[in-house]
């Protein structure tokens, strides 16, 4: 039995995102230097065990790498459980680029400031405070939500999600569809009768995540001879064409969707045959980033290593390169790949992690929808694509359906997509409200 004086998700939404800020759960990819998530993931636990989950902490390959479970029943057990995944590290900041602390969680000016206040504290703190909520309240949704608080996706989740995959299938018995981050924000677009209209974005498809070593190898020797084979230039020259390619321009379901759906709102024409899609396209303002790059693959050099001494030709020259690859060009990107870098230069995977694709349909789909009318009936839900990557990569190799829905109602001014990994980084305060509503009610109706 509960009463006013209980605490609703609303009440504490707030101070746990400021809080779960506080924990410097930087992952610089290292593994001796990423710490914090074990702190923290052993205080999210301590809050859902204070209201009467049994939880369990995992350790995902690596010491200090948390993890925390927690399974609400629901009324239904013959219905597949729904997963609620999230992630407790985020990318490491330098306190002297900010105007605050970034581990300060501080609020003021309507934000919640900090490292990971959108990537994703944020949708950490709606969860817990929902799943406390729940547990005071004695609530029973329709279905089993499984609530999951992970390590490591920053860096690809090798030491998170896609161990606890490979080596903990047992913890995801029964899900069938699943929630994440980076879906369910507001986009505010022009109407054609001169009001405006927010189109709130879904998450139902990735990009591929491969990172790609190039080598070259020649005859080293000393650097004031002759040398027509030199493994440095012959690097260099794949790796500028490479960086320079224009990689065909594809027409996916989801992006073909959402494009629809904009020109179907807005006073944008973004045509999918136009010549000029792409020029219309940066008229969205800041989320043109995103959408862009997921028009196309794409292959950006990031990393160079060779040599050792100023007079010294090396045997073998290096390179990184991060590749996005659209869902089905996995096989046509590694094509054009060889034909530009060449027979001189041999590639391999540091990580690949494979596209997602599902569609927008289907009664998950309609009950966020529902969920996001009921507190902004004027609002849309559309598909969209994620030129990045997710927990979800990880979650798809289990047969589950994947989406991304932390929903967040933004001001239209706000450059939500230079947030990510950004300076500064924020999320607002009535932002927060708005989605542990929406997230309440989507959970109550699934």
């Amino acid at each position: 039995m509960t009463d006013a004086s209980t605490p609703r998700a609303t009440d504490e939404v707030v101070d746990l995102v400021s809080r779960l800020i506080r924990f410097d759960t930087s992952n610089t990819g290292e593994l001796a230097t990423t710490a914090g998530e074990e702190e923290c993931a052993r205080w999210v636990a301590d809050q859902l065990a204070e209201v009467g989950y049994e939880t369990e902490y995992v350790e995902s390959g690596q010491p200090g790498r948390g993890n925390v479970f927690a399974r609400l029943r629901g009324s239904d057990p013959d219905r597949g459980t729904l997963l609620l995944h999230t992630h407790l590290d985020v990318v490491p900041a330098r306190p002297e680029d900010w105007s605050v602390h970034p581990f300060s969680g501080s609020v003021k000016d309507g934000y919640v400031w900090g490292r990971g206040a959108i990537d994703m504290k944020d949708m950490v703190g709606m969860a817990l405070a929902l799943a406390r909520q729940f547990a005071r309240e004695g609530t029973t949704p329709p279905r089993d939500i499984l609530f999951a608080f992970l390590a490591d996706e920053e860096a690809g989740g090798k030491w998170g999600s896609h161990w606890l995959v490979e080596n903990r299938p047992d913890l995801f018995e029964g899900v069938t569809e699943a929630v994440g981050e980076v879906g369910g924000y507001s986009l505010t677009v022009d109407t054609p009768d001169g009001d405006t209209k927010r189109l709130y974005l879904v998450e139902t498809a990735e990009k591929g995540i491969a990172w790609m070593k190039l080598t070259a190898s020649a005859t080293a020797g000393h650097g004031s001879f002759l040398h027509e084979n030199n493994a440095v230039t012959i690097l260099a020259e794949a790796v500028a064409k490479l960086g320079r390619h224009t990689f065909p321009l594809v027409m996916t379901d989801s992006v073909g969707e959402f494009l629809a759906a904009v020109s179907q709102e807005s006073t944008l024409d973004l045509d999918a045959s136009s010549p000029d899609l792409e020029t219309t396209l940066f008229k969205l303002g800041s989320i043109a980033r995103i959408v862009g790059a997921t028009l196309r693959d794409t292959a950006n050099p990031t990393m160079l290593d060779a040599g050792y001494k100023a007079n010294v030709i090396p045997q073998t020259a290096t390179a990184v390169v991060d590749c996005r690859v659209l869902p089905g060009r996995q096989a046509e990107f590694e094509a054009e790949v060889d034909a530009i870098i060449g027979p001189d230069v041999t590639r391999e995977w540091v990580t690949k992690l494979d596209s997602y694709e599902t569609t927008f349909d289907g009664d998950l789909v309609d009950a966020m929808n529902d969920a996001i009318l009921a507190f902004d009936p004027d609002g849309r839900t559309v598909p969209y694509m994620l030129s990045g990557g997710t927990d979800a990569k990880a979650f798809a190799k289990l047969g589950i359906r994947c989406f991304g829905f932390a929903p967040l109602q933004l001001p239209p001014d706000l450059d939500f997509a230079a947030l990510f990994h950004g300076v500064d980084e924020r999320v607002p305060v009535d932002g927060l409200l708005f989605g542990v509503q929406v997230l309440e009610h989507f959970l109550l109706h699934s």
